[in-house]
């Protein structure tokens, strides 16, 4: 076992090895943030080849759900054997879902493939930011965010676009096997570069009734989600049986963590101070995100009228603004002491500008939707490195890849939960059947006074979820980032 710091890591390799093992992971990062933004603004096109958009929002929360159940238990594989045989399995999964994808024949089928899509891609950005972590000292870890930078300027605007153009003027099936070439040349970055990572090995144990427990009992509440308003009433017998037996499961998990060894979330993970109010502030900002990301393209393509080429370049604001709170939240949190006050304004100022939205969701000029979108995504943005880089503050080198992996599990859980709350909100209040929504859509047809009406309460739900990460955030303690000391003790 391997007990060195970060920051004798990062002492022991040179600023030019530590770039090359961060360029090899950059790649391996874009292929994941590529596919969250690529698919968002084909979703419509693939309803309507499919005629099926009661099922969309699966498209998007099958890979959430996957990738959910998988993190924390890749984050423990790469304490146990090292980040680099994980991140190359996760890559093969990845690349097998994507023709997978790319192949479907129905909806079904396309829902299955991003399941196993998912089962690869939800480890790539976890495993990138355990690297990270295992390489380089919090304080420090500011002046790489430029890297990454790259990564989601590049993802977040080609992403949209690709996807829009892709689906108006060739086939949507483009947009997963783009994904073929790029991920044979991120393993092979990512397999030269990983190499020259000094070994961490740590043991543990893997919980896989954990994995199992949590993972069915997301998988009933977002079918109850899904379902209820649609294929079901709300209080119709089938939504209430699914909500209890998702309240059961997570009863049965919430057991789980309490009794097992080495449960899937570990408690003394979850009983840091840090841990527990970061996590749900990072997973709400993430699920406002990602939920809005994906439900955006209904709104400009069936409110404000737009193509789904135009609706790609839309979203630019919205993806562009996160990669710029992201970025200046991580470069200038390892130079103040009050680095919480950043998310803390940043979350405020996208509460006000979905306020806006919801107040106004019909006749806004589009130039105003992309600026509040622009101020909603910094908002969003300057969450994620924060919390990210406090809880691996927070926490001992042991512990790194489990502590990273619990982040990245509840950010992909809010992230499914909201994107199916929002998708039905859309459908259960915009008064409109889903093939005559879905024929509207297609058609082009502006101004949806109904769907406008839904999306208000979308907004109105997404500056709730930002409140109550803003609260998360206002609690969370704010330790000194570590710079060339040893790592954190074991929390309280």
């Amino acid at each position: 076992m391997d007990a060195r710091t970060p920051e004798a890591t990062e002492a022991s390799l040179s600023h030019s090895e530590i770039r090359v093992i961060v360029t090899g992971v950059m790649v391996a990062m874009f292929l994941s943030a590529l596919d969250q933004t690529i698919i968002a603004t084909a979703l419509p096109t693939i309803g309507g080849s499919f005629g099926d958009l009661e099922n969309l929002t699966w498209v998007v929360t099958a890979y959430l759900l996957t990738g959910t159940a998988i993190t924390p238990l890749v984050g423990k594989f790469a304490d146990i054997h090292g980040p680099r045989p994980v991140l190359l399995a996760s890559i093969g999964t990845f690349l097998i879902g994507s023709v997978l994808c790319a192949t479907a024949q129905n909806m079904p089928w396309l829902i299955v493939a991003r399941a196993v899509q998912g089962l690869g891609g939800g480890g790539l950005i976890a495993l990138a930011q355990t690297i990270i972590g295992l390489l380089i000292a919090p304080r420090e870890r500011g002046r790489y965010q430029g890297y990454f930078a790259i990564v989601f300027i590049t993802s977040s605007i080609a992403g949209p676009i690709l996807g829009g153009f892709f689906a108006e003027h060739l086939h949507w099936s483009l947009i997963f096997w783009i994904n073929v070439p790029l991920g044979l040349i991120a393993a092979l970055m990512s397999d030269r570069s990983l190499r020259r990572l000094p070994a961490h090995h740590h043991p543990h144990r893997l919980d896989i009734l954990g994995a199992f427990l949590m993972c069915a009992g997301t998988v009933a509440l977002l079918m109850a989600l899904s379902w209820g308003g649609t294929e079901f009433r709300w209080f119709s017998l089938p939504i209430l049986g699914l909500l209890a037996l998702a309240v059961l499961l997570w009863v049965g998990f919430a057991m789980r963590v309490a009794t097992a060894a080495e449960p899937l979330v570990p408690l003394a993970v979850l009983s840091n101070k840090v841990v527990r109010t970061g996590v749900p502030a990072a997973a709400l900002a993430m699920g406002t995100l990602v939920g809005l990301s994906i439900q955006m393209p209904l709104y400009l393509e069936g409110v404000m009228g737009l193509t789904a080429s135009e609706s790609g370049l839309a979203l630019i604001p919205l993806m562009a603004g996160v990669v710029v709170g992201a970025t200046g939240a991580g470069r200038v949190m390892g130079h103040i002491a009050h680095y919480k006050r950043l998310p803390i304004l940043g979350l405020l100022a996208g509460i006000a500008a979905l306020g806006a939205l919801a107040l106004w969701p019909l006749g806004l000029p589009i130039a105003v939707v992309g600026v509040a979108m622009a101020i909603t995504g910094m908002g969003l943005g300057t969450v994620l490195p924060v919390t990210t880089v406090a809880v691996q503050n927070a926490v001992p080198l042991p512990q790194m890849g489990t502590a990273t992996g619990v982040v990245n599990l509840f950010r992909s859980l809010g992230s499914a939960v909201l994107t199916a709350g929002f998708g039905a909100i859309v459908i259960g209040l915009s008064g409109l059947e889903s093939s005559a929504l879905l024929e509207r859509l297609l058609e082009g047809r502006a101004q949806v006074a109904p769907l406008a009406g839904a999306f208000r309460f979308v907004f109105v739900a997404a500056a709730g979820a930002l409140g109550v990460s803003l609260l998360a955030m206002l609690a969370m303690e704010e330790r000194p980032l570590r710079s060339g000391h040893p790592p954190a003790p074991l929390p309280e």
